[in-house]
């Protein structure tokens, strides 16, 4: 397959999203990444058109995303793990994205790291501020977490 018709370069599918959280392995609290655009997602703050849509049938796998982000936040690359089983679609005007899930390794979250990177940890209650589209990713997020 030539780059030009790889379907990760479609403008059905241009891009895949991560949404980035750490469980404590202990307590179970869970924070979600507010990245320092604002926004849940990696890719920038989502604009109002945005809407869920069911996940794509052929998706990027996860790991190849976490990896990059992982260097982008100056974590090693095993410092994010990914969620394999949520997956979400979302679209944004004519453009189907994918949506997946990953989670921070360790026991602590990297808050240094994260905080160098202009970025930081809310709660759920901390981010009712967000958009309703990201509000509804984070809610869809929050209910797999804890299953």
């Amino acid at each position: 397959m030539t780059r030009s018709t790889s379907p990760h370069r479609s403008k059905r599918h241009r891009r895949t999203m991560l949404i980035l959280y750490h469980k404590h392995p202990t307590s179970a609290r869970t924070r979600f990444l507010r990245f320092a655009h604002g926004g849940i997602c990696d890719c920038g703050p989502l604009p109002p058109e945005a809407d869920l849509t069911p996940p794509p049938a052929l998706c990027t796998h996860p790991l190849l995303v976490l990896r990059a982000a992982a260097m982008n936040l100056g974590l090693p690359d095993d410092g994010l793990m990914p969620n394999a089983s949520f997956r979400c679609g979302l679209r944004i005007g004519s453009h189907e994205e994918q949506v997946h899930l990953g989670q921070f390794a360790g026991i602590d979250p990297p808050i240094d790291q994260v905080t160098a990177c202009g970025a930081r940890f809310v709660d759920l209650v901390q981010a009712r501020g967000q958009p309703p589209i990201e509000l509804k990713l984070l809610r869809m997020a929050y209910e797999h977490v804890l299953g």
